[in-house]
This record gives C-alpha cells, structure tokens and sequence, in this order.
C-alpha cells in the first residue's frame, strides 16, 4: 500500500454542464489538437510554396471524413458493445463517450484531403507531408480525452508515475488495483517525439514526396504497437495479439516501402516532377 501520492490522479470529472448544454472534455482534447494540427500545416504548407488559406479548405473535408472514419473502424474492430449479445446499437453513435481509432481517422481523412486536393488542383502528397508533424501533435493533445474519460489504460502497475483510475472504471478483475500504467501519457509524449524527429529530419533531408508523411506513420506505429501490448480494455484478438498490433504491424510495413518508393522517386530529374509545388527548409 502506497504511504504517500506518487501517482497520477484521474480527473473527478470530464463533463461540465453550461445550463443544459454538456461540455466534454473528451471533444475539447480532440478539438484543440485539430486546431493546433491545422495551425502546424498551415506554416509548414506555406513554407513549401502552398497557398496560404488551403489548408482550412482542406480540412473542411478531411476533420468531417476522419471523424467517421475513426468511429467506423472503432465500430468494426470493437462490435460487441454495440451488436454483440446485451450491446446497444443507438450507443455507436455517441462518439463523446470514447471510441475513434486513429487508423480509421488517418485512411479517411486522407480521403477527404485527397479529395479536396484534387478539386482544387493542389499536390496532395505536399499536403500530406506539411501535414505530417501536426496529425502528430494534435494525436499527443487528443490522448488527454482518454485521460478525462478514465478509459484505455494498460495493466496494474506500482511505479510513481501510475495513473490512478477510480473503482467505477476498472475493468472486471482489477477491482483491488488502484493504479495501471499511463498509456495516453506514454502515447501523447511518444507523439510528440515523432513530430519532433520529422520536423528535424525534414529540415535535415527535405524530406518531400511523401516522405515526412510515412517517416510520421512509421515511427508512430512502433511506438503504438509497444502501448497497445500494455492495455488490458476488452479487445479482439487474431493468433494471440490485439487487433490493433496487428494494424500497426502491417501499416508500419507499409509506411516504410512508401517511404523507400518515394525516396527513389525524389532522385529522379526535376524536370519529371513538375507537377508538384516548391520544397523550402522548414522549420
């Protein structure tokens, strides 16, 4: 038994009420890392040769198509709680209660990007790697949702640094268990660091062509693959390992043949990628 507070508390609460409008701490995380995403683009689109201003047209239909997009794949890897036996369907439609995947958020809000590039005839693989370090951010503040709603932690845990999850919120067997280890701290600092280590090896490489954008979901995975063996929130599992590993496996495999077909094409000529807008240092 712990003699002193050397843990992490839970918020008391993660809703406020402004009369009868309820104020979620979960959406205000998800949106202030929207904002600062864009924000963070937006001067790195610029600095590229971008038009200033595009970036928001962009979002326009990117933040709409990850939003459904992360509830769907939510929904599709995790139905149980809404179509399994005793599951609620109407619940799979209140998403301020948790449950928006990332993979779902990052396919389908390439999507609406791509689409919204193609409309206006801006480089799309430009946006994506102005984009990259931002998606990271703005995951790193909307990890902080998870915090207030007391969901997605790992397994018990003794260290200082354990966050303390209150006895409503445990899982069934872990009732004696007053601390589990911080995924959402351990995710939103990992977050971070990636953001860090493309802005540095974009302003060390000029890393165009996509390349930020896959170096950004390379590294993402490794660490996501690493936090999602410590959760202990029901999940299925494929040969023994969560579904979520298994994304992360084959995303980041994928992230980095993307990243070694883009680099050859970032050798060949100039004059055969005329198409796309100017690279600047960063910054």
């Amino acid at each position: 038994m712990r003699t002193f507070a050397t843990f992490i508390p839970s918020p008391p609460q993660g809703v406020w009420h402004l009369g009868p409008v309820p104020i979620r701490a979960y959406a205000l995380c998800i949106l202030t890392g929207l904002v600062l995403a864009v924000l963070i683009t937006e001067r790195r689109w610029v600095r590229r040769g971008g038009q200033p201003g595009a970036v928001t047209d962009i979002a326009a239909w990117a933040v709409p198509f990850g939003i459904v997009g992360a509830r769907v794949y939510h929904l599709v890897t995790s139905p149980q709680a809404y179509f399994g036996p005793g599951g609620h369907p109407l619940n799979a439609l209140k998403i301020w209660n948790g449950g928006l995947g990332i993979w779902g958020a990052v396919a389908a809000g390439a999507l609406g990007a791509w689409i919204a590039c193609r409309r206006n005839g801006w480089s799309f693989v430009d946006f994506a790697d102005s984009a990259a370090p931002g998606a990271a951010v703005g995951q790193a503040i909307g990890r902080f949702g998870n915090w207030f709603n007391q969901e997605l932690f790992g397994r018990p845990t003794t260290v200082p640094w354990g966050l303390e999850i209150s006895p409503a919120h445990r899982p069934p067997g872990y009732a004696q268990f007053a601390t589990y280890q911080p995924t959402f701290l351990y995710e939103s600092l990992w977050c971070l660091l990636v953001a860090a280590a493309v802005v540095l090896l974009d302003r060390r490489f000029t890393l165009d062509h996509g390349r930020s954008f896959a170096l950004y979901v390379g590294l993402y995975t490794i660490g996501r693959g690493y936090i999602e063996s410590l959760r202990i929130d029901d999940a299925n599992h494929i040969l023994g390992l969560r579904v979520n590993e298994w994304t992360s496996l084959v995303v980041g495999l994928g992230a980095v043949v993307a990243f070694l077909l883009a680099r050859r094409r970032a050798r060949r000529p100039a004059s055969q990628d005329s198409d796309r807008l100017p690279t600047t240092q960063d910054v």
